[in-house]
């Protein structure tokens, strides 16, 4: 293989994974309005305003979220972010 090969072929595998990465993250209608929701609630929830839900703040106030809490808890902290939960749902 040459020089002029490899380069063109490290050129087009990076052109497809930035493809490919910025395909997966333009949300949909529907999902912005999920994310717009859930930015809204999860405000309304975070009763001490630090950024992050634990289980009970979910089960007042986002239920769904609280029934899937494990799922979306995906560092195993023990609470749930704004950005963990958006993931979910462009998921």
């Amino acid at each position: 293989m040459t020089i002029r090969q490899l380069i063109s072929s490290i050129f087009t595998v990076t052109a497809l994974v930035f493809a490919t990465v910025a395909s997966a993250q333009t949300p949909t209608a529907s999902q912005e309005k999920q994310i717009k929701d859930a930015e809204e609630r999860f405000a309304s929830t975070d009763k001490n305003a630090d950024g992050k839900l634990t289980l009970e703040e979910a089960k007042a106030g986002m239920p769904r979220i609280a029934s899937n809490f494990k799922k979306i808890d995906t560092n195993n902290d023990g609470f749930v972010t704004i950005e963990e939960i958006k993931v979910m749902i462009l998921k």
